[in-house]
């Protein structure tokens, strides 16, 4: 019986050892996968303030869509898939952001090409003679 009592006392210590390293290897996990929810959110946020809801609205929504799908991942402590999720969801902000960007410089370039076009016109009219008269 001294042996068993020995081998608890031995085993006891080792058991609570083995889980506090599980314990240990899951909270590493979760900083970054934290982190990288919150800077992905940032993202999502920048995007949709650049208008990507209105000029990238498929990649808005993928990245809205990975957030939640990153958040319902941290929630359940799947600590790995969050933080893919997470990565993936910056990426699908950011193109929306470029995206909307993007449209945004070339309706800009368009307007200001129209603009241009109407004052060459001007110029045009006001530079020519203002009688044609034919002298024979």
């Amino acid at each position: 019986m001294d042996q068993e009592h020995a081998m608890r006392r031995l085993l006891t210590p080792l058991a609570a050892c083995a889980v506090l390293a599980l314990v240990g290897c899951a909270s590493p996990q979760k900083a970054p996968a934290t982190a990288d929810v919150a800077v992905s959110r940032n993202a999502v946020e920048n995007a949709v303030s650049a208008g990507a809801a209105e000029l990238a609205p498929a990649e808005i929504t993928a990245a809205r869509d990975k957030m939640v799908r990153a958040n319902a991942a941290l929630a359940a402590r799947d600590y790995k898939l969050a933080r893919e999720l997470a990565i993936q969801a910056q990426a699908d902000a950011k193109l929306a952001q470029s995206k909307a960007n993007s449209a945004k410089a070339t309706a800009a370039a368009n307007a200001l090409d129209a603009d241009l076009r109407v004052l060459r016109e001007e110029v045009e009219r006001a530079n020519a003679p203002s009688g044609t008269t034919s002298t024979q």
